[in-house]
């Protein structure tokens, strides 16, 4: 049964952190787009415009603004579940992380399911864009839409999966310019999910022929990744066995045009640093242990500990005096120039540290100050770090800003300059990964 949906569709996005809201905007210039997030003061700083994250300015936030749920274009916010009720298409961006034994969590996509399957009727179309294993949307979050609104499946009311490819901090590459995969559970509900996002996505879409191949696709788009950044942070340890400039290597071996030019470095965020562990959990039930992916996983969850460990040998052979050291990191977001500090792996630098009782600031100019301190306790500097002098320094993260920095007026005498993501020129720092 082909579903029927408005002309001129209603679209709630549920989820407004960084890949909601910047899809909510592009929606509401085309749209009627209800905006919905169970966090109260997410809500009051976006009606104010105001977004944390930095992914949609002000003048774009406050361009697409509405007053009122029942304007005919624009965006609304709210966190009033009944808001949305007259919608026709729910889209779902909630987080989808890992616990603390890195299996995956589906808490914040089935709560999701569970809100929208209350306000769920006869037609409607249920999008989901978050990473997830293949079947989690038609055997995990489909089930419960059914079972929250009374609706039959495919009767009733359609799904369909188009995941998010948000790069956070990147503003050459936004959610339009990215091409994007569409899928639905019926032929006339993919026809629908591909038409509405080929309206405002000017790079185009991909109308993959399930929801479960969208689903694998975007989770091996973000494995591959960690497991060719797994490789080359481990030449990198290689390397420095050998005295072997890594940055040079890699140079070098660029200029062949086949090469897959990977730097080594931190892996955290949510998504390179959780999606495969998403693919391993479904892999592993159903009876296949993945060797290749968990021993990415394994290379890059070591290397904050292994960076830290590199500092100290270096600091010990300046004979520097390691109990109560002062070291200085820079930057504590997952990825350069972006406030985003989910899952950021800099944690891991600063905890080995602390292991050796050192004494560590951590300056960074893009992070979220509050998020930070609430999530890992890390208090972070902004301009304070700059006035003191220091045992040790580690360019953690690749903040532009950082270029500008004078290292070696906030060195001791014999301090030791570490650059993770060999950002500074080589005859300025110690050593880099």
């Amino acid at each position: 049964m082909m579903n029927k949906i408005a002309v001129q569709p209603r679209i709630a996005v549920i989820g407004l952190g960084y890949v909601g809201l910047p899809l909510a905007v592009a929606f509401a210039k085309k749209y009627k787009v209800l905006g919905f997030d169970i966090d109260a003061s997410r809500i009051s700083a976006l009606k104010s415009g105001t977004d944390h994250t930095l992914e949609v300015s002000k003048a774009e936030l406050n361009q697409v603004l509405t007053p009122s749920c029942s304007s005919a274009l624009g965006l609304y916010c709210t966190n009033e579940l009944e808001n949305i009720s007259s919608c026709t298409i729910y889209i779902v961006t909630v987080p989808t992380p890992v616990d603390k034994n890195n299996h995956p969590d589906l808490s914040p996509l089935l709560k999701a399911s569970a809100s929208v399957g209350r306000v769920l009727k006869k037609g409607d179309i249920v999008v989901y864009e978050s990473t997830v294993y293949p079947g989690v949307t038609e055997e995990e979050c489909v089930p419960v839409l059914a079972k929250t609104s009374g609706l039959t499946y495919n009767v009733d009311f359609f799904a369909g999966y188009s995941p998010e490819r948000i790069n956070p901090g990147d503003k050459s590459r936004t959610v339009i310019d990215i091409l994007k995969i569409t899928s639905g559970s019926t032929a006339g509900t993919a026809e629908t999910v591909d038409k509405l996002y080929g309206s405002i996505i000017l790079a185009g879409t991909y109308r993959a022929s399930s929801i479960k191949v969208a689903e694998a696709a975007k989770i091996i788009e973000n494995a591959q990744r960690d497991i060719n950044i797994a490789f080359v942070n481990e030449l990198a340890m290689i390397f420095n066995r050998l005295g072997i400039n890594t940055t040079e290597v890699l140079n070098a071996a660029a200029t062949k045009w086949n090469f897959l030019n990977f730097r080594p470095g931190l892996v955290g965020g949510h998504c390179i640093g959780v999606d495969p562990y998403y693919l391993a959990q479904k892999a592993q039930e159903v009876g296949y242990h993945p060797e290749i992916i968990l021993a990415g996983r394994r290379v890059n969850d070591g290397m904050g500990a292994y960076v830290a460990d590199q500092l100290i040998k270096q600091m010990v052979q300046k004979d520097i005096h390691i109990i109560g050291a002062k070291v200085l990191v820079l930057g504590f977001t997952f990825k350069e120039n972006c406030p985003d500090v989910r899952n950021t792996k800099v944690i891991d630098v600063i905890n080995r540290l602390k292991e050796y009782h050192i004494q560590v600031t951590v300056h960074d100019p893009w992070a979220n100050v509050a998020l930070a301190m609430h999530e890992y306790g890390i208090i972070c500097e902004n301009g304070e770090s700059k006035t003191r002098k220091y045992d040790g320094i580690v360019l953690a993260v690749a903040h532009l800003e950082f270029k500008t920095i004078d290292l070696k007026s906030l060195c001791k005498k014999n301090s030791v300059i570490y650059d993770v993501k060999s950002l500074l020129p080589d005859e300025s720092v110690d050593s880099s990964l």
